[in-house]
């Protein structure tokens, strides 16, 4: 028998919250199975599905609730800044927090003359690199990763949504260290989950996240204290230095970064829930 969208949304909100997920899942898929906006679900509320898709969906649905498997992973893209960019079990999903890190590039950013040069440690998806490419004017954009699987992500990113960003493959700045490059902003969402707290993750997150991409030994700041090791080789004078922190580690970072600079002043800023979430400085 065919459902009708409304149907199809109220058997996927009761389904899944039985299973203990989010219900918004349910909406989420139906938009992608679907090719409509939210919106355009709520107007063409008694559309009948057809019903290869009724059975997709349903199939979706079910395996979101049984494993865990993100929404992103089973539609292979997710939003970030407003442009959609494909993302698989090789990348971190974007989260808003990193929008936040992004935003707060780019308002620095505004008080610098151009040209200028910029490089994305660890990209994963591209999102930070390629965001900061197309939103800020006469940046020259670098971006590097260890992962080959992450950089080719990263690189059909670029190409769809026609960035011109420079990849690299290499640890942290190793792949800018060997070119002798010199950058004016070096950016970064590092690894920076300690382990210990690996069993306390949502698994949506444990699971399918890369753990390359989570964990960091030294209580999570493993990653921190090599790329600081590399940065002055790397940073002009001047530069912008832009991490993301996991929300207790904000005076840890600081410290290290204060290790190798140890007359800047780095701020830390708070997400929009009220966690420390971002390392600012000028060095």
């Amino acid at each position: 028998m065919a459902k009708t969208i409304f149907e199809a949304r109220r058997w996927a909100s009761l389904f899944l919250e039985e299973n203990n997920r989010e219900t918004n899942v349910g909406v989420l898929l139906l938009q992608h199975h679907m090719g409509m906006s939210r919106s355009q679900l709520l107007a063409e509320s008694r559309l009948e599905l057809q019903e290869e898709t009724w059975f997709q969906f349903q199939k979706d649905v079910e395996k979101h609730a049984e494993t865990g498997v993100p929404v992103q992973h089973l539609i292979g893209a997710e939003e970030f800044f407003g442009r959609t960019f494909n993302v698989n079990n090789h990348v971190l999903i974007p989260r808003p927090e990193t929008e936040e890190l992004v935003l707060g590039v780019i308002n620095r950013l505004k008080q610098k003359e151009r040209p200028l040069k910029g490089v994305d440690i660890g990209t994963g998806s591209g999102i930070i690199a390629i965001t900061l490419a197309l939103e800020i004017e006469g940046l020259s954009t670098y971006a590097t990763d260890l992962s080959t699987d992450a950089l080719n992500v990263a690189k059909e990113n670029a190409r769809q949504l026609d960035a011109d960003v420079h990849f690299s493959q290499g640890d942290f700045l190793e792949s800018l260290l060997r070119q002798n490059e010199k950058m004016d902003l070096i950016v970064s969402n590092p690894p920076y989950i300690p382990e210990r707290e690996r069993e306390s993750l949502e698994d949506v997150v444990e699971k399918y996240d890369p753990d390359m991409a989570l964990f960091a030994d030294d209580d999570g700041l493993a990653a921190y204290k090599k790329i600081m090791k590399q940065v002055p080789q790397v940073a002009n004078e001047g530069a912008l230095l832009a991490f993301e922190i996991g929300h207790d580690q904000g005076e840890a970072v600081s410290n290290i970064i204060k290790e190798t600079y140890p007359q800047s002043e780095p701020r830390v800023e708070k997400d929009i829930n009220g966690k420390d979430r971002m390392v600012f400085v000028w060095i």
